[in-house]
Parts: structure tokens; C-alpha cells; sequence
């Protein structure tokens, strides 16, 4: 703690005033915050009141002393006279009286304009004996700090106050106007008095050492400008942090040899061309991977990762993007050739059976354990390239796979099937969004093909898949259908319809909505829009029907 004085206007005592401020053996270095400068702001009234207990006596190991000079006004206080008028009783004048003149208005003169006050604080910096220099702060509100300080210390260490000191030589005082930041300039002063700078930033955060590089730069303060890039080179950045550090290392001049260590942190001379290499190895060990929890965390959060950034990058049509895109393309097709590997492999084994029904009962429920990992991983890759709006020719490849929907697939059991039948909902899903705009015949192709499978498993989609939506499904099939022309749609819905009056709405997905809309234009809107009174007239009556 150190003490100041606050000087009075009435001749008074001056009180003693407890401010928090560092000292070392250098001298004082650290200025209280902008809020403790504040708190000196008073007015004399409040400053001259008195408190219960007696003033601390001023310290003498303290070499500094703050003195806010603060101006004070006068008001001028002018006291109205009131006329009373009393009810009771009531005094006239007599007729020959003169009435006496309305006595003169005195208009008040207009208050002085107030000005704000000013509050000077000073601060002293090692011994103070010798101080031959002071420097005036400036700062917002009023505040004036001045520094007494050493010339040599400060021409050694920072070539603004080289440069002021020799163009005005002989000087004993330098004022800085509009100081932007007076607490941080007058911290980064008190580092020059200090031997080893980067052992005073240890303790303090990113944000402020951010506010002390921006002053040091200004001030030419070079071994400061290194401290600062020293500690923020080994600090972690946390939340918004990392966006200011590289705005303000950026921001720096003459300093880029020392700047490249913190922007290799964020940046990297091999992202001036796309990392295909790199994205590929990251998604073959996910899909690679035997372990179910670490898969499945992490497919969850490369999906994630890859949402947040689908916006900007499909958006700009970047090569980097159009690389990624190929690279999900090569994953999936891999993907799909093991599974139709898989899928003939389990089948054979199947019709072997007879013959060796111990070795291949193993064999199948291996290879029906892949074909589940395979068709989840062709799942996961569907439901990126769907979120980055790149499954047109997605959907055509999985729409031209007639043997494994056909043959391959009804005879495996549907417990390890269901997730094939998954990807077919989350295409259709995508063709119904929006997401994917495939050409007619792909459409009505990925229908007729993968339709009736998704039927087959639809009552273990429900109960035996946690990523199945059934309300997004049965939408997405039927905004899928009602993209064809009217034949086609009535082709699709009363397949569906004959499937749906047997299986129920349990095991069978409920495409209603749909069938209105293909019902309405097929047998209300053609006559209504036809010429002639009456087809319009058997229009109307039968909507109110």
C-alpha cells in the first residue's frame, strides 16, 4: 500500500488516502487500475467531510506521493422571497393611493458552463532523488498522471522517449496528449526499470499482456515487444483469446521474425495447398476403427466439425472443398465394395451351410458383424456429404446398387441389415429437403430400388435404430414422390397403398400426406381448372363435400 495526499482548496490539512500500488526494489511500477484513479474524482464537499477515527500518518518509506489538484465552483445562492395572502382578512388601499410599480424582474444569469475537472496524480519511478525528467499522461475523463522518471532509463529502453529527449534537449518534461490507456503506459514505463521483464508477465493474462504489447510497440519498448511475444508464444490461447493474439501480432511492425513462432500455432505453410492426404488419413482411421465407443465418438464429432464449416466452404466453391468432396466420393465407394463383398460372402455362406454348418456358422456371424460397420460407416458418409449439399451423384450410385437391393439383401437378417435400409432414408430425407437434387430418372429409380427394402425393415428401423426419425422419414419419401410426374407418383403411392392396407401403419411408413396431395391433383384440381361453368361448379361442390 502507498499513500498520497489530497490537496484542499481551503486552506485545510490535506487528508492521507491507502492506494493499492506494487512497489519493488526498482521503484514503483504498477499503476492502480482506471477504476482506483477514479475513486480520487471527489468533490470538496464529499472530500471535507468528516469521518469517525483519525487519518493514517503518512508513510515515510513511500517515495511516491499522488496529489490530485481538483478546481472547485461557487455557486452563487440566492434565497426567493414568497408573498403570503391571507383568507381571514384582507387590506385595501385607499382609492387617491397611486399603485405602486410592479417591481423589476431580475432574470438570472446563465450558469457557467461546467467543465470537466481534472485529477493529476503523480507517480515516482526508482530513486527519486535523481529523477531529472517528467512525464504528463493525458487520459480520458480528466485523469493527468505524471511521471517523474529518469532520462537514461528511458532513452535505453524505448526510442520515442530517445527521439523526444534528443530533439528538445535540454527537456524536463514530455506530456503525452490523449493517452488511450494510461494505466498500461504507466505499467510498461515501470517495466523499464525492471531486469527481467518476462518474469513480471508470468502472473498476468493474455488480455492484459495484449494491452502492454500495444503500448510497448508505441513506445519502441523492444525488449518488452519480446517478453510479450515470449510469453504469449507459450501461453494456451482460451475461447476468443486466440482471434485477438493473432489480430494484434498482425498488427505489429518490424516484428515478423519475431511473430512467425505464435502464427504457426493457428497457420501453417502446407495449408497453401488442401490436405487431402491429411483428411483422408483422419477419415480411414475412423472408419477403419474395431473399437464401437471411440468410432462412434468420434464420427459424432467429425460430423460436427465438418456442419460448422459446410456453410462458408460450400458457399465459396473452393478447390479445397471440391478435394474433400472427392475424398468422402473415394471413402464411400470403398465402403460400398466391401459391402457388396461382404454381402456375397455372407450369402454363399448361407447356401454352404448344409455342407459345413460348424465353420460356416462363424464365417457368417463375422461376416454379418461387417456388413453392420460397413453400412454405418456408409451412413456416417451419407450424412456428410448430404449436410454439405454434394449427394446428387450420391443418390445415383446408391440407386443403381439393384443386386444388393434385390438379391443380396433379403437374405441377410435384418438385425445387421437395417442400417443399409438407413441409408436409403437418409438420401430420401435429403431429395425431400433439398438437400440433394438428383435428375427424374435418379429418383425414380432410388424408388422403385430401395422402397420396398425400407418397407421390409421399417418396424426394426423403429425399435432397433437410434438414429431413425420417423416423422423426417416418412416426410422425406413423400416430397421424394411428389417430385415426379403425376403417373409416376400414382405408381409409387398405390404400391404403397396395397403394402400399407397389409402391414398396417407399424410396420409400414405412412406416406398419407402425400397421397392427399397426389388425390387433389389427380381428381380435383383438373376440373377445376377446366373451361366451362359446370366442371367448375361440380369442382367447388365437391371440395364442400
Amino acid at each position: 500500500m502507498a499513500e498520497f495526499k489530497i490537496g484542499r482548496l481551503d486552506g485545510q490539512p490535506p487528508r492521507v488516502r491507502n492506494v493499492p500500488i506494487a512497489v519493488t526494489p526498482e521503484g514503483f511500477w504498477c499503476c492502480p487500475s482506471q477504476a482506483a484513479l477514479q475513486k480520487t474524482a471527489k468533490s470538496p464537499n464529499q472530500q471535507g467531510r468528516p469521518r469517525g477515527g483519525a487519518s493514517p500518518a503518512p508513510s515515510k518509506a513511500s517515495s511516491v506521493q499522488r496529489v490530485p489538484t481538483i478546481s472547485s465552483e461557487k455557486r452563487a445562492q440566492s434565497t426567493p422571497t414568497r408573498s403570503r395572502t391571507h383568507s381571514d382578512e384582507q387590506v385595501c388601499p385607499p382609492a387617491n393611493a397611486v399603485a405602486a410599480p410592479d417591481p423589476p424582474k431580475v432574470v438570472p444569469a446563465p450558469a457557467p458552463e461546467k467543465r470537466p475537472k481534472q485529477h493529476k496524480i503523480s507517480v515516482g519511478f526508482g530513486q527519486l532523488g535523481t529523477s531529472d525528467l517528467k512525464v504528463v499522461l493525458h487520459g480520458m475523463e480528466g485523469v493527468a498522471v505524471k511521471m517523474i522518471v529518469h532520462k537514461s532509463i528511458l532513452a535505453e529502453n524505448s526510442t520515442f522517449f530517445a527521439d523526444r529527449i534528443s530533439r528538445q534537449s535540454p527537456v524536463s518534461c514530455i506530456e503525452v496528449p490523449d493517452c488511450e490507456d494510461v494505466e498500461i503506459y504507466v505499467e510498461t514505463v515501470g517495466l523499464m526499470y525492471c531486469k527481467d521483464v518476462k518474469q513480471r508477465l508470468i502472473k498476468q493474462n493474455v488480455p492484459r499482456v495484449l494491452r502492454i504489447l500495444k503500448v510497448a510497440e508505441s513506445l519502441g519498448f523492444r525488449a518488452c515487444i519480446t517478453s510479450c511475444l515470449d510469453y504469449l508464444e507459450a501461453v494456451p490461447w482460451v475461447g476468443d483469446e486466440e482471434e485477438n493474439v493473432v489480430s494484434s501480432i498482425r498488427q505489429l511492425h518490424g516484428e515478423d521474425h519475431r511473430a512467425n513462432p505464435l502464427l504457426r500455432r493457428v497457420t501453417s505453410d502446407t495449408l497453401t495447398n488442401p490436405p487431402n492426404d491429411t483428411l483422408a488419413h483422419i477419415i480411414e482411421l475412423v472408419l477403419k476403427s474395431s473399437e464401437d465407443r471411440g468410432r462412434r465418438e468420434m464420427k459424432s464429432l467429425v460430423l460436427k466439425l465438418f456442419k460448422e464449416s459446410s456453410n462458408g466452404s460450400s458457399a465459396n466453391g473452393s478447390s479445397a472443398d471440391s478435394s474433400c468432396i472427392t475424398t468422402l466420393y473415394g471413402c464411400f465407394q470403398n465402403c460400398l465394395d466391401s459391402l457388396l463383398a461382404l454381402s456375397r460372402q455372407a450369402a454363399g455362406a448361407d447356401e454352404l451351410a448344409g455342407e459345413e454348418e460348424s465353420s460356416s456358422a462363424g464365417s457368417k456371424e463375422q461376416a454379418f458383424r461387417k456388413i453392420g460397420l460397413e453400412a454405418d460407416n456408409l451412413l456416417w458418409l451419407a450424412e456428410i456429404l448430404s449436410e454439405r449439399h454434394a449427394a446428387d451423384e450420391l443418390t445415383a450410385i446408391w440407386a443403381s446398387q439393384t443386386e444388393l437391393a434385390a438379391e443380396l439383401h433379403p437374405r441377410i437378417p435384418v438385425m445387421h441389415r437395417h442400417l443399409v435400409s438407413c441409408v436409403t432414408a437418409r438420401l430420401l430425407v435429403a431429395v425431400g429437403k433439398g438437400e440433394a437434387l438428383p435428375s427424374r430418372e435418379t429418383r425414380r429409380r432410388l424408388l422403385d430400388v430401395w422402397l420396398p427394402p425400407l418397407m421390409d425393415d421399417y418396424r426394426w428401423l423403429q425399435h432397433g435404430c437410434r438414429w431413425f426419425d420417423r416423422a423426417a422419414v416418412e416426410d422425406g419419401i413423400g416430397q421424394a414422390v411428389l417430385t415426379l410426374p403425376l403417373e409416376e407418383q400414382q405408381a409409387v403411392l398405390l404400391a404403397w397403398l396395397g403394402r400399407f392396407l397389409r402391414a398396417g401403419g407399424d410396420g409400414c411408413p405412412n406416406l398419407q400426406r402425400a397421397f392427399e396431395v397426389w388425390w387433389r391433383r389427380t381428381f380435383v384440381r383438373p376440373y377445376a381448372e377446366q373451361p366451362g361453368s359446370g366442371s367448375s361448379s361440380w369442382s367447388s361442390s365437391s371440395r364442400r363435400h
